[in-house]
């Protein structure tokens, strides 16, 4: 997606005629369905006024020009890049970053700065640093930029066109001289310098041929972080960290490095939404903090999750990886880190039916995680609470955390990793099911990402695995509307999910003792291959991410079009837990199909048994 491509030349006279801010407007909304704010359209017009005079100076009018150039399965987008050939007529692409700062301030992290922002001062990446992210992003995720035959050389720089140069700025500091190095960050007294380094790349032209091959150019299939966890612990990260991901790493090590010993315990809190890359956080800090020699500890409250990476370090790593519930009468800053991921699941107490007395804690659970580190980081989010002893929400963190006298900061991820880095189908979600307002009313098919109602389960199951057999990863997943059996004295899987003449197993029982041969265990569901041959619950599948995904809304959730409103059914329920949950039981269930919902990074398909709750969603969907 972007929101301009087209020539130098006519992008030099779109801002020549104070047009190109009121186009990428009409293009935002078109795409987005919303209008984007006024901060943002006010700083298209005055940065991309000052980036087409340097073009119009350098007479790079025979060139390739896209802006707001959304990264492939990210909601982050690129403000300037444009493209022609080299001297040597070799095909090149020049990213610009475009900032209107005009001062900063030195910040904790490596690889930030502090500088006025969004009506605060805030700490944020280097601008050098920013767009070495993006360059490495893309060079990893887009054919046009590593194609073994002839790909197009992709370079990037800065433009801080409201910044004087001071070699005693912070933005200059020694511990960005690397970077600014291979990332040039150029001021407004220093247009000179950027002419000369965009002619370097580009002083041939012939951009629109270049433009056309990034544009036709496809992305490499997205690498799901399961597979490299092993990797990541090895201190080899697949996954690169951009924008406010790579400020939340660098907080969490600045928090480590600086202070560490003293009496000052730190809690970092951070919150994001379906596929805002939490868990890639998570994982590359883990790999960071073991190979620096720091003791640090990988904790969930899903059995499924802290099994499936248990399995994929291996017995040494799995040592590392813990539950919440792991940390009952541990000695107080025990551990240097600890890590709470899907912390939304953190409950009352560690104490359990088969905590031996003489083990029960006293205390909340989140008092022992506060307890046990020196630093503890906690990734969440609210809206995937599905059960009613589940009570880890940030405001609740917060209390205990300020009663342990803990120093506390809290960041919040925005761009959107799964659902093909589309930020709209997580916020339609969030709207057709009541969870909370956003601008996305209606679902446009204009979007990347495959949506499709289907008529039958045994339609969306065969779509499923058409899916499967073509390379690419995904399961069936359905609301808990029916029973959960033990398997057969055989160890054979019960057919328990049946509508009509449709009959499948759930996956395995956690408890389960005895499984026949090809059935993976429970906590492996989401892992195994094998699984794709039963249908998850929430439980099961909260935390993966697969490329497609297949939901059965079940009955226990409906819209009642004469109260206009959702109506939570907990006669057509069999989760026992929620359904004791009473007033909440609605909220609870609509969190769970948020959550089946998003676990697609391309595609989501849906079987309604209700009709009613179909049409509905039909009603907020453009065809």
């Amino acid at each position: 997606m972007r929101l301009f491509a087209g020539t130098s030349e006519q992008f030099i006279q779109d801002s020549i005629r104070n047009e190109i801010a009121t186009k990428l407007k009409n293009a935002f909304f078109e795409y987005y369905r919303y209008n984007p704010s006024p901060a943002e359209i006010n700083s298209w017009r005055n940065s991309l006024k000052e980036i087409s005079n340097i073009f119009v100076e350098a007479d790079l009018t025979d060139h390739g020009v896209i802006l707001e150039y959304q990264l492939p399965l990210t909601s982050k987008r690129l403000d300037c890049l444009i493209s022609g050939t080299d001297k040597n007529d070799k095909d090149n692409a020049v990213i610009i970053e475009l900032k209107q700062w005009s001062k900063c301030r030195e910040a904790s992290g490596d690889n930030e700065v502090l500088t006025w922002v969004g009506g605060d001062e805030r700490e944020v990446l280097h601008p050098s640093v920013q767009v070495a992210q993006y360059t490495m992003y893309l060079q990893d995720t887009h054919t046009a930029f590593y194609a073994d035959d002839d790909p197009v050389f992709l370079s990037s720089c800065t433009f801080l066109h409201n910044y004087s140069y001071d070699p005693k700025d912070v933005i200059f500091s020694g511990k960005f001289s690397e970077i600014i190095e291979d990332f040039p960050l150029f001021t407004a007294d220093n247009t000179g310098g950027l002419k000369s380094f965009l002619l370097d790349k580009l002083e041939n032209g012939n951009g629109l041929q270049v433009l056309k091959k990034i544009e036709s150019g496809i992305y490499k299939p997205s690498k799901r972080l399961m597979d490299h966890v092993g990797n990541l612990i090895k201190g080899k990260p697949e996954y690169t960290l951009l924008d406010e991901q790579l400020v939340v790493f660098d907080k969490v090590l600045s928090c480590v490095k600086s202070g560490f010993f003293d009496d000052q315990k730190n809690v970092i809190i951070v919150k994001g939404g379906p596929g805002t890359g939490k868990s890639v956080i998570a994982i590359n800090l883990m790999s960071n903090l073991l190979l620096d020699g720091y003791n640090a500890h990988y904790a969930t409250g899903s059995k499924a999750f802290t099994e499936t990476l248990r399995k994929i370090v291996g017995l040494r790593g799995s040592a590392q990886f813990k539950y919440f519930n792991s940390y009952i009468n541990e000695e107080e800053n025990s551990i240097d880190v600890l890590i709470a991921d899907e912390a939304h699941r953190i409950r009352k107490t560690s104490n359990n039916r088969f905590t031996p007395h003489e083990r029960k804690s006293k205390l909340p659970q989140i008092e022992e995680l506060i307890n046990v580190a020196k630093v503890l980081v906690l990734f969440i989010d609210d809206d995937q609470v599905v059960r009613p002893d589940e009570i880890g929400s940030v405001e609740y963190i917060k209390a205990y955390a300020k009663k342990n006298n803990c120093q506390v900061f809290e960041y919040e991820l925005e761009a959107q990793f799964r659902c093909n880095g589309s930020d709209g189908f997580v916020n339609w979600v969030n709207n057709t099911l009541g969870i909370k307002k956003t601008a996305n009313i209606i679902w446009t098919q204009k979007e990347e990402f495959d949506f499709r109602i289907m008529s039958s389960p045994e339609e969306l199951e065969a779509l499923i695995n058409d899916k499967v057999k073509e390379g690419f990863t995904g399961r069936l997943t359905a609301g808990f509307c029916w029973p959960w059996s033990q398997p057969d004295r055989n160890g054979e899987l019960l057919e328990d999910v049946v509508i009509e003449d449709f009959k499948r197993p759930w996956n395995a029982k956690p408890d389960s003792k005895k499984l026949a041969k090809g059935i993976p265990k429970a906590p492996l569901w989401a892992y195994d291959p094998r699984g794709i041959n039963q249908i998850g619950c929430v439980y099961t599948i909260q935390g993966f991410e697969f490329d497609y995904v297949g939901v059965i809304f079940g009955n226990d959730l409906v819209y009642n079009f004469n109260n206009q409103r959702w109506e939570g059914h907990p006669e057509h329920s069999e989760d026992s837990t929620v359904k004791k949950s009473k007033d909440r039981f609605t909220d609870l269930v609509k969190n769970t199909y948020r959550v089946l919902l998003s676990r697609g990074m391309k595609g989501c398909y849906v079987y309604f048994m209700d009709k009613d709750t179909e049409n509905f969603f039909k009603s907020r969907m453009e065809i």
